[in-house]
C-alpha cells in the first residue's frame, strides 16, 4: 500500500523582530490553506464533504474577505473594504481561479497595509466594537481565524484524495 501525499512543511523560525515573525506565521497559515488547493480538479475544490456545506474553495473566498475587512477596512480605514460578504458560497459563475487569485492579491494589499507602518502597536485606523485595537491584535486575530480554516482544509483535502499535511 502507498503511503497518501504529504504536503507537511515546517513551521517558519524568523524571529528578527515583532512584525518579522507575526508576518511570517500568518504568511505560513495562508500558505497552508492555498497548498490545500493545489492540485485538485474545480469540483473537487468545491466538493461539499461536511454538513455545513464548507468546502476548500469556499474557505478561501472567506478568507479574502476577512484579509479585506481586518487588514484594508480596520487597518487601513478603507471603507470600501468594510462592505465584505464572509459567505463561503463561491456563485457557479466564479472560478476556482479567480476566488484563488483573489485571495493572493488580499494577501499581498494586507501585507503592504502592514510594512507600511511597521508598528504593530499603533491602534486601527476603524475601530473593532468601538475599541481603537493594536494593529497587534488584529495580526494575531488573522492569524489565528487563518489557521483555524487551514484546519478545516486539511480535513477536507484528506476527504478528497488523502494528502495530509500543514
Amino acid at each position: 500500500m502507498t503511503e497518501p501525499e504529504t504536503q507537511r512543511r515546517p513551521v517558519p523560525f524568523n524571529d528578527g523582530g515583532e512584525l518579522d515573525t507575526a508576518l511570517a506565521f500568518l504568511a505560513f497559515a495562508r500558505e497552508c490553506v492555498l497548498k490545500k488547493t493545489e492540485g485538485l480538479t474545480e469540483e473537487q475544490l468545491r466538493r461539499v464533504l461536511v454538513g455545513t456545506g464548507t468546502n476548500l474553495l469556499g474557505l478561501v473566498q472567506h478568507l479574502t474577505a476577512a484579509e479585506r475587512y481586518w487588514f484594508g477596512h480596520h487597518v487601513a480605514g478603507r471603507e470600501e473594504d468594510g462592505e465584505v460578504d464572509f459567505d463561503m458560497a463561491v456563485p457557479a459563475g466564479v472560478s476556482a481561479e479567480r476566488v484563488l487569485a483573489d485571495y493572493r492579491e488580499a494577501i499581498a494589499a494586507g501585507d503592504a497595509v502592514l510594512r507600511s507602518s511597521p508598528d504593530l502597536s499603533r491602534p486601527v485606523a476603524v475601530p473593532v466594537r468601538g475599541e481603537l485595537l493594536s494593529v497587534r491584535w488584529v495580526v494575531a486575530h488573522m492569524t489565528s481565524e487563518t489557521a483555524r480554516h487551514a484546519g478545516h482544509a486539511d480535513i477536507l483535502r484528506e476527504q478528497i484524495d488523502g494528502a495530509t499535511g500543514r
